[in-house]
């Protein structure tokens, strides 16, 4: 549990970092924050003490308590060297590794450090990892947004970056409610692809699992219904289960009441991606339901994890190291003041062919 005083300081320093409070201008008197705290003076002198010796403030004798620009050259490894930071959801599973190993490879080969935070797609934690990427002062920043089909409270730190001129790029999805660049798998044409080849194999009655927190879910929504769409088949709400990152911990009974409920008239599925296919794969082991024979499933992503499961998922490729390395030539290149930089880049997935489609032998005449 925080005390009164370290509240004081969280609060001043998030104010300060997400731009709440602007460079050389007041803070509230001791006396306002004794009553907006309910504390001694004596905690909130300790608090702007410790701000003011971090460089986040300065006091003026007689005048009052101003923010200081100080906390930003006293940031960084004071080496010279430059420091890149990089904010993912994850670090250690699924394709996160092949990311981050393409944005260290890169970066090592201009000697550039790397600066690495993740969120577990929390926006209280990547409020953290922003913070303190803005507290040691980066020189650019490579961000996989946080639950980015919902609105971010994280904005104003965002806002923050540009004001500072600190170049950055966001990777695999994007907030669409800020002028960002990003580079990003083609999400639409992702799913679009996995649902044409389930229906290319005879396949008319195609589930989805899609999740829906994260902008690529949305968009890999949008390619299954456009996929469908184009072959005239309806689109049926019972074929669709959705889930966001507080619901993954219930994905495998929600699946496996998803499989039971539709288990007489699904012959497919499309997955979010490789992790949600193979746990498609183990459900349908409980429930002793045969893939391809009687579930055919595509999942997306090209993992690690797909290419050394039991069964050889059916997939369509991610780009993983490739993005890391542009992502980090990028920032590079706009350090170096390069011009002309292109805003968006989004990679064209192909079809990995596996073991968990079947073609689907149509139904004799009566």
């Amino acid at each position: 549990m925080r005390t009164k005083y370290q509240i004081i300081f969280d609060e001043l320093k998030s104010n300060i970092l997400s731009g709440t409070y602007s460079v050389g201008e007041q803070i509230p008197t001791e006396s306002a924050l004794q009553e907006m705290y309910g504390v001694s003076r004596q905690t909130v002198r300790k608090a702007i003490l410790e701000l003011s010796n971090e460089g986040f403030l300065r006091s003026e004798k007689g005048s009052g308590t101003y923010v200081s620009h100080q906390f930003r050259s006293k940031s960084g490894n004071g080496a010279g060297k430059r420091t890149i930071g990089v904010i993912t959801t994850y670090l250690s599973d699924y394709i996160f590794p092949s990311i981050i190993r393409g944005i260290e490879g890169r970066l090592n080969e201009d000697n550039y450090s790397l600066l690495l935070a993740s969120t577990n797609n929390d926006v209280a934690q990547e409020k953290k990892a922003l913070e303190m990427m803005l507290s040691f002062g980066v020189d650019g920043l490579i961000i996989e947004p946080t639950k980015s089909n919902l609105y971010n409270p994280n904005i104003a730190y965002y806002l923050s970056f540009k004001e500072q001129d600190v170049p950055f790029i966001m990777i695999n999805a994007y907030y669409e409610e800020l002028e960002v660049p990003f580079f990003c798998l083609d999400d639409v044409q992702s799913s679009y692809l996995a649902t044409r080849e389930l229906i290319s194999k005879g396949h008319t009655q195609i589930g989805i699992i899609a999740k829906m927190d994260d902008l690529q879910g949305k968009y890999r929504m949008k390619g299954y219904i456009k996929a469908l769409g184009e072959a005239k088949l309806r689109f049926h709400p019972e074929q669709v289960l959705s889930f966001d990152t507080e619901s993954k911990r219930d994905l495998s009974a929600n699946l496996k009441q998803f499989l039971k409920d539709n288990r007489e008239v699904l012959t497919a599925l499309v997955c979010y991606n490789d992790e949600v296919g193979l746990e498609v794969v183990n459900v349908c082991k409980q429930l002793e339901l045969s893939i391809p024979e009687e579930l055919s499933i595509i999942g997306q992503d090209n993992s690690y994890i797909a290419k050394n499961a039991g069964i050889k998922l059916t997939t369509l490729t991610h780009p993983q190291e490739q993005m890391g390395r542009d992502a980090a030539e990028w920032v590079i290149k706009k350090l170096q003041g390069k011009k002309d930089l292109k805003s968006s880049t989004y990679y064209l997935p192909e079809l990995v062919e596996g073991e968990t489609v079947r073609v689907l032998e149509p139904a004799p005449a009566e």
